[in-house]
């Protein structure tokens, strides 16, 4: 029964002791995660001068296009593949399974 009961206690403070390592980061993104969001989405809406809220809008304009060229680039470079390579690949995958498996 105190066997029992002494491991009982050195679990709970295993645990509680995680805890108090874990708490402080996780405190720490909840508190820095939205300032960064805040950072990236600016609100060009709310920019009380005329030059500087068309600034923002040029700014935010220039950064969605540079992401669809990347993603456009990304896409582009997925599906290049011709359908001569992707037989190669086959041919080149069918080979090995046959020499790992012979009676399949």
């Amino acid at each position: 029964m105190l066997l029992r009961r002494c491991k009982i206690e050195k679990v709970a403070r295993k645990g509680s002791s995680i805890l108090k390592l874990l708490a402080p980061v996780v405190l720490g993104l909840l508190f820095v995660t939205p300032t960064v969001r805040a950072e990236v989405e600016q609100n060009c809406r709310f920019v009380p001068a005329r030059a500087e809220r068309e600034a923002c809008y040029q700014r935010q304009e220039a950064a969605l296009a540079e992401k669809r060229k990347q993603a456009a680039a990304r896409d582009a470079a997925m599906t290049s593949s011709s359908p001569e390579q992707m037989s190669a690949d086959d041919a080149a995958l069918r080979n090995t399974l046959r020499s790992i498996c012979r009676g399949c």
